[in-house]
């Protein structure tokens, strides 16, 4: 069953990156009780850089459990829920088996899938090691970002049920593939293309390659 193992907020903070002070919210604790998943965000949660995270195309962001394991024993350290800065720990949904475009019933939210997530150096700080950015990238376990298209409240233990595919079955991990891994692929390109969930930033940046 697919469902939501952890529901995980966080609010901006001031770490020390060296000698300098950055400000990231990707610091995610597991909460109880139910939340608003609102147009825009989770309630209780924060992002540092709108330009980059939060907002209508990137509401929320959910992550694979099943990556856990592996992560746990090539990293050889335990991982808490939220380390990836998830706001959703979910079961079975893995890169693979998700779609951009794929909408699904969570609670009483509905939600879209709108990019896969791409890792900036906020990650790196949060695992304490700045290399991890490029393996986690070239893994293609990066999880995926939610437009909400109904808002309402959510738990931890909420299924998250399928209710429609998106159109081409343009997975997660093929649309990664496709940005960073195949550029020569202008065919592949097109295909994310014709999805109309696609989010802003990930359409304009295929647009630029296809011309």
């Amino acid at each position: 069953m697919h469902q939501i193992l952890s529901l995980n907020v966080g609010l901006p903070q001031e770490i020390r990156d060296g000698k300098r002070v950055v400000r990231t919210g990707i610091f995610k604790e597991p909460v109880l009780g139910r939340r608003l998943l609102s147009a825009t965000q989770l309630e209780g949660d924060g992002q540092a850089d709108l330009e980059n995270h939060g907002g209508a195309s990137k509401a929320a962001y959910a992550y694979s459990f099943d990556h856990y394991a592996t992560w746990q024993r090539e990293l050889d350290r335990p991982l808490p829920f939220g380390q990836f800065g998830e706001n959703f720990t979910v079961r079975g949904l893995t890169e693979e088996r998700v779609h951009i475009g794929d909408v699904f019933r969570v609670g009483e939210a509905r939600v879209e899938v709108t990019q896969p997530r791409v890792p900036c150096f906020k990650l790196g700080l949060r695992m304490g090691d700045p290399g991890f950015v490029g393996v986690f990238l070239k893994s293609l376990r990066t999880g995926f970002y939610l437009r909400v298209l109904e808002e309402g409240h959510v738990a931890a233990g909420d299924r998250f049920e399928r209710e429609r595919q998106g159109p081409g079955a343009v997975s997660v991990a093929e649309a990664m593939r496709l940005l960073f891994f195949a550029k020569e692929d202008l065919a592949g390109a097109r295909r994310v293309l014709a999805v109309p969930a696609l989010s802003p930033e990930w359409r304009g940046e295929f647009e630029k390659r296809v011309g």
